[in-house]
């Protein structure tokens, strides 16, 4: 028996083969959804996942204004962040970014809250910084990325 015919097939920078994903977050919870999308990003819903290297999907997720909370999170649940000063320690809960992104449109597909919340799903070094560039996401039902070919998957056949 040939032993070398039994080789790990891992993921090379040559061979990656992003794709772009539309995803509906209409009426979905917001930590699910999010756990998925990380998972696409990280590439992990693929056979030839290799974990150093970014071989995940384009993300984008449109109707985000739409997403739910369960239990009353969305005005209970505070997040915390600190200015660097002293008595500089800032409160904020997920209604009020959601506010925020409403009113500044998500800018170029930054939406603070799902940003906040993938970005605790990825890994903390610069492999996850660009896994995170990745992510697209947009409170209306279009998108500025008509151009691509995207798949558009139901979230919720998704292991």
């Amino acid at each position: 028996m040939d032993t070398l015919s039994y080789k790990t097939q891992s993921v090379t920078p040559a061979t990656i083969e992003k794709k772009w994903v539309v995803i509906d977050a209409t009426d979905q919870v917001l930590g699910r959804l999010c756990s998925k999308v990380a998972k696409i990003l990280r590439g992990k819903n693929k056979p030839g996942y290799t974990p150093y290297i970014d071989c995940g999907d384009n993300v984008i997720i449109i109707n985000a204004d739409k997403v739910v909370m369960s239990a009353g999170k969305m005005e209970k649940r505070e997040y915390l962040r600190y200015t660097g000063y002293p008595g500089g320690q800032r409160t904020y809960n997920p209604a009020s970014l959601m506010a925020k992104s409403i009113k500044t449109g998500a800018r170029n597909g930054r939406h603070p809250l799902f940003i906040k919340v993938v970005k605790g799903m990825l890994p903390k070094n610069k492999l996850g910084a660009a896994q995170l560039r990745n992510l697209y996401v947009y409170n209306g039902a279009n998108h500025p990325h008509d151009n691509v070919d995207a798949i558009t998957i139901d979230i919720n056949k998704m292991k």
